[in-house]
């Protein structure tokens, strides 16, 4: 698994928009080959600030699936103009071992 990773720093004002445009957007992404999830985050610092958290299969799902694909065209059109500066787009990989969920969470979701 590929953990993608983007910073979007929307323009002060256009937060609305890009939330709405966001939510088409979506329905784009999910059906891609090689897509596992999604989560966007919005910073509580700074209102105009998002971080985009995707899961591939692989790291070529994204770089050459998605980004050759027609849906990426239109994933262009509708999110890219709300950027600036433009985000740059890393991935992760899990070091095993070192991940984990807090005691809290695993207590709660194992006992009832």
């Amino acid at each position: 698994m590929v953990l993608e990773v983007a910073i979007l720093n929307v323009i002060p004002g256009q937060e609305d928009a890009f939330l709405k445009a966001f939510y088409q957007a979506q329905s784009i992404i999910s059906g891609m080959a090689g897509y596992l999830s999604h989560q966007l985050k919005r910073c509580t610092e700074d209102s105009s600030k998002f971080i985009l958290l995707m899961q591939w299969e692989k790291l070529t799902d994204h770089t050459e699936g998605f980004r050759r694909s027609i849906g990426y065209q239109e994933w262009k059109k509708l999110l890219h103009h709300f950027y600036s500066p433009f985000p740059t787009v890393e991935h992760y990989e899990d070091i095993e071992g070192l991940s984990g969920k807090s005691q809290t969470s695993y207590l709660t979701s194992h006992i009832n």
